[in-house]
């Protein structure tokens, strides 16, 4: 992983401009659970960890973006760069970052090159996907794992079978692994939306509802709901939510097991994902632990 940061911290410098490496500073770095992939299933191979530091590039763009679109004042409980320097910088850096790790990946093998690249057509597609979907109360579970898929998902997918490539390895069973481990590490993020603190969070807890986003706790919860609730329930879409409304959507949703039944299907995706790299002790490590954050 020092490689990896060392590999970053090159590519930011080679950006030649101040303000960037003051900016990419402020960024926390976050789990790296995307360089860590790469690393775990090419740990040999002389180009993993640049292929790593470019991964966490884009990664680290998506979420520059991602704030300015949510207008979040906080990332990983520290002020965003939007609220400390505005959104026009950040969209700006979000750019550079992009640009940069584009650049880098012409290093790489045609092959590599195209699904890491493919992968940012798709979250970018899964992002605006999102945008529209929270401008109404979505009730369709297929609609929003699709979505998820493509904002989370594809970027994971893409680290894990472009590194599989690059190792020699079946690369089409750690894309599988990927796409799984992307989908059940964002749903259990959803879950803990809805039940862990802000000071865990490093954002407002519930804020995914209040931005319009109907994750799928909320889904399963709208489907057990008698009429009458289902209305207050849609009435509370991007709403800011005040304790006793907290307190509904938390009682209802332990009435009907809602969260319990997210985290079932985060589960069998995770299990999914174990199976198509089941001989690989560190890949199956890192599900275990991901699955098994506190809700």
């Amino acid at each position: 992983m020092q490689r990896v940061e060392n590999e970053i911290a090159r590519l930011i410098k080679e950006i030649d401009y101040d303000e960037v490496t003051r900016l990419f500073e402020m960024l926390s770095g976050g789990k790296r659970l995307r360089a860590k992939l790469i690393l775990k299933i090419a740990p040999n191979h002389e180009k993993a960890p640049l292929l790593a530091a470019i991964v966490e590039l884009i990664h680290a763009a998506s979420l520059l973006h991602d704030d300015v679109i949510d207008e979040a004042s906080l990332r990983r409980g520290v002020p965003s760069v939007n609220a400390t320097d505005g959104s026009k910088i950040a969209v700006m850096l979000g750019d550079i970052l992009y640009s940069k790790a584009f650049t880098e990946l012409i290093d790489f093998d045609r092959d590599v090159a195209k699904i890491v690249a493919s992968s940012v057509t798709a979250l970018s597609k899964g992002e605006m996907l999102d945008v529209k979907m929270a401008e109404n109360f979505n009730s369709d579970e297929k609609k929003y794992l699709d979505m998820l898929y493509l904002k989370t998902a594809t970027l994971i997918e893409s680290a894990a079978e472009a590194s599989a490539i690059l190792a020699g390895k079946d690369s089409s069973q750690h894309a599988i692994y990927g796409r799984n481990l992307g989908l059940s590490f964002q749903i259990i993020d959803d879950i803990l939306d809805i039940t862990a603190d802000e000071k865990t969070l490093g954002k407002p807890a519930m804020n995914d509802f209040v931005e319009g986003k109907c994750t799928l706790p909320y889904i399963y919860l709208y489907e057990n709901l008698n009429t009458e609730d289902k209305e207050k329930l849609k009435n509370l879409h991007t709403k800011k939510l005040d304790t006793l409304e907290i307190t509904w959507i938390k009682e209802k949703m332990a009435e009907h097991k809602s969260v319990e039944k997210s985290f079932s299907l985060a589960q069998k995706l995770s299990n999914e994902a174990m199976l198509a790299v089941k001989d690989d002790t560190g890949l199956v490590s890192i599900l275990q632990t991901m699955i098994q954050r506190s809700y």
